[in-house]
């Protein structure tokens, strides 16, 4: 069975009452992939945003999995830590990564961030030497278009992101670089200019399951 990993931040998780672009991942793999898969984490909750905590809830569809590492407001500052031991945990085949933005907001720069990129694949490779992953570059958000010096900085860790996947891929272990959601527009992708709509998880899970099909065959246009 193929067991995939989403590690991401409030994109991610998702608050109560979305569906999530992993739930929209899911539904495109039930439907376009052959072989049995499933995801798996060491957590399982959405964010609760009245309570400011993660709250166990149900989701629409029961046989859903909900496994994950996301967190509101974690980025790969807080997950470069924690990937080792999870994926020593959880044996995933592949990691779906999307994070970036919460560093560069609150926490790092663009050349810090990027190497806590590189801290988090070496310690996922040292739990899993064979792991593959796929990494989503920081994608539109509200900030980036009013704060210029905050959008200069996306856009260079993006570019260094690309670097970083350039000089860590190697065959036992290769590592995609996803290609940002086709046409995503904070005004009609997002609910508040930064977390995605039903539209923006549609695209987000696109990205990955385009970068998943093209370069392993998993899944079906």
């Amino acid at each position: 069975m193929l067991r995939m990993m989403f590690v991401g931040d409030s994109m991610t998780i998702g608050s109560a009452g979305e569906h999530t672009w992993r739930h929209r991942l899911w539904r495109t793999l039930c439907e376009t992939y052959g072989g049995p898969f499933t995801f798996v984490g060491p957590r399982e909750e959405l964010y609760d945003k009245s309570a400011e905590a993660p709250t166990s809830l149900d989701y629409a569809e029961p046989d859903f999995p909900r496994a994950h590492l996301a967190g509101w407001g974690e980025g790969w500052l807080h997950m470069a830590p924690l990937i080792g031991d999870a994926v020593r945990a959880h044996g995933p085949d592949i990691l779906l990564v999307s994070l970036g933005l919460i560093d560069l907001g609150f926490y790092t720069n663009a050349e810090q961030t990027a190497e806590n990129v590189r801290s988090f694949v070496a310690a996922a490779r040292a739990a899993s030497p064979r792991v593959r992953m796929v990494l989503l570059p920081v994608i539109p958000n509200i900030r980036a278009t009013g704060d210029e010096a905050f959008a200069a900085q996306v856009d260079h860790f993006n570019v260094l992101l690309a670097k970083a996947v350039a000089d860590l891929d190697e065959p036992r272990s290769p590592i995609l670089l996803a290609s940002p959601p086709e046409s995503y527009d904070i005004h009609t992708d997002t609910y508040d200019g930064t977390h995605p709509n039903s539209r923006g998880e549609h695209l987000i899970a696109r990205a990955f399951a385009g970068a998943m099909r093209e370069a392993w065959g998993i899944g079906e246009a």
